[in-house]
């Protein structure tokens, strides 16, 4: 049963989500299409380079996102109060940024002047734009139709390109969020496309060791203390408190696990002891390698403990949802092993 987008994920409200969108009719964002012999690597670095841009303009923050053959994901958070602290001029700024217009059709600047002034002087349209912007539904709209567009020009056809609504889990507690993120992370790896982080092409992972290593810091220590933040949108707090280096051995170690359903891992020889940051997302490895394993299989609107899963249910009129009776099992073993 398809539910409104807004019970998953209130436009009044801040939250943490992961979305996924996926293509039609076999097409492919990258690599060669099997059926047509044609390449479109090119295509991922679109998907990157767009969702960048647009988190410099819509009150989200991307913390991890990974560019697949057809499909995409990304985790990040929605702040639609950020949007309201904007100020008008801002506001009409960073709309005209994605959604130009006429504004794209002159470089007069007095005629620029005068097209922001249109929307500021409107307070009805000014007001759904500020609300627009801190919208997840917006983000992908802005997200997902310029793909569109230009895949389908690049094709020599029209229609749909995106495989109907995106899919859209709540990220219910910042654990899940972590998980998520480390899902989204080893996507490449899991998928056989890459076999170390920093082969995994257009992933938030990459980006974030390139960065480490291209501009590292003063001191050693700055760089094992780097918080974990977002890689691209509003500045935030660090997850959980963990530093990016933490989360990186995380997801190394993640990597490095075999999955029983997944090709592929991390090329390591896998560590006996995982990392000691493993002990605060859950009480035994197992219980973390199946949350991360089963973010799309044992889940469905919402990732987080039983309690979570449970207020959420009844908060969007459920007696249960998908994920609540692997969380209770996960409960029961970190009990067995207290």
């Amino acid at each position: 049963m398809t539910y409104p987008r807004s019970q998953i994920a209130p436009p009044d409200e801040a939250g943490f989500f992961h979305v996924v969108s996926r293509c039609v009719r076999r097409a492919f964002l990258c690599g060669t299409d099997r059926y047509s012999g044609r390449c479109f690597e090119h295509r991922r670095q679109w998907i990157e380079d767009r969702i960048r841009f647009l988190a410099e303009s819509f009150a989200v923050s991307i913390y991890s996102y990974a560019v697949m053959s057809n499909h995409f994901h990304i985790v990040l958070s929605t702040d639609p109060q950020e949007a309201q602290l904007w100020s008008d001029e801002e506001v009409a700024d960073r709309w005209l940024r994605v959604f130009p217009g006429a504004l794209s059709r002159t470089t007069d600047k007095k005629q620029r002047e005068r097209i922001a002034y249109a929307l500021i002087a409107d307070p009805k349209r000014h007001q759904q734009i500020r609300a627009r912007l801190g919208s997840l539904s917006w983000f992908m709209r802005a997200l997902n139709e310029p793909i569109a567009r230009m895949a389908n020009k690049e094709d020599g056809c029209s229609g749909r390109f995106w495989e109907g609504r995106f899919k859209c889990q709540a990220l219910l507690e910042e654990q899940a969020v972590v998980s998520a993120m480390a899902y989204v992370d080893l996507n490449p790896v899991r998928a056989k496309m890459a076999d170390t982080l920093e082969h995994s092409d257009h992933t938030s992972i990459q980006a974030r060791l390139s960065e480490r290593a291209s501009d590292p810091p003063n001191t050693k220590s700055e760089l094992i203390n780097r918080p974990l933040k977002p890689v691209a949108g509003l500045d935030a707090n660090a997850l959980l408190g963990m530093s990016e280096s933490s989360y990186l051995d995380l997801v190394q170690w993640t990597g490095e696990q075999t999955h029983p359903l997944k090709r592929g891992k991390l090329k390591a020889p896998a560590r006996k002891y995982p990392p000691d940051i493993l002990w605060s997302l859950a009480k035994h490895p197992k219980q973390w390698l199946r949350r991360v394993q089963g973010t799309e299989s044992r889940y469905y609107r919402a990732i987080g403990s039983a309690e979570a899963l449970m207020a959420k249910a009844a908060e969007i009129g459920q007696r249960w949802m998908k994920g609540v009776s692997g969380e209770r099992a996960r409960l029961l073993l970190r009990q067995q092993t207290e």
